[in-house]
């Protein structure tokens, strides 16, 4: 079972988090403030944590911090309204594995914790060109899985590399000397051995993984 830690300020919110994470192969703790945040995964074994970054004692960013100097492979999971480029890129370098928006369903939400689970990163749509960016332009970036293994073939990985340059389809065939349905094949491969659903969030893995 999946110990899950909840950390949110607003009542309600944190009751809504809860409910949708009363699942089987879930148990759920909750912390209102970022020191009882600290000291729940302290005394606890948790797997995964949902932390708000607009805490009343310190930020979800510095307990991210120190909960990951505590135990780096705890997942967690940035759940928040705030968008602005260095929340994003400072939670980011404190080691957080995921940063979602609060008005994503409850569904895909699910689905994301137990993707970061199995190791993957996720990156909500608004976010994902800044931490795209930051990457490739060499801006640090926590790296958790560094030279992660993959199955990629070298013509993947070829592919993959012309993603991240942000080249289209047509684009990479005429690279590569290739069709364009064949670099659409690629493509699907890519996404699918890497458990990502579009070409910027393989490109994000591909860099923050150092698979490239």
């Amino acid at each position: 079972m999946n110990k899950l830690l909840i950390v949110e300020d607003h009542a309600l919110t944190r009751f809504a988090l809860k409910s949708a994470f009363e699942l089987p192969d879930f148990e759920v703790f909750e912390a209102e403030n970022a020191a009882l945040a600290v000291e729940c995964v302290k005394n606890n074994d948790i797997d995964v944590v949902l932390m708000d970054l607009g805490l009343p004692d310190f930020n979800g960013i510095e307990a991210t911090a120190k909960i990951k100097q505590k135990n780096a492979g705890i997942k967690i999971i940035i759940l928040t309204s705030h968008e602005k480029k260095e929340e994003v890129l400072d939670s980011l370098k404190a080691g957080a594995n995921a940063y979602c928006s609060k008005d994503i369903a409850p569904e895909k939400l699910i689905e994301i914790v137990k993707s970061v689970l199995n190791g993957d990163a996720w990156f909500d749509a608004k976010v994902a060109k800044i931490v795209l960016e930051a990457a490739s332009s060499g801006a640090a970036v926590e790296k958790d899985q560094p030279n992660a293994e993959t199955n990629l073939t070298l013509r993947e990985k070829q592919v993959l590399s012309l993603i991240v340059e942000g080249m289209n389809n047509h684009e990479i065939a005429k690279k590569l000397d290739v069709s364009v349905n064949t670099t659409k094949a690629h493509v699907c491969n890519i996404l699918q051995k890497l458990s990502v659903q579009d070409r910027t969030q393989a490109a994000i893995k591909a860099l923050k993984d150092k698979i490239i």
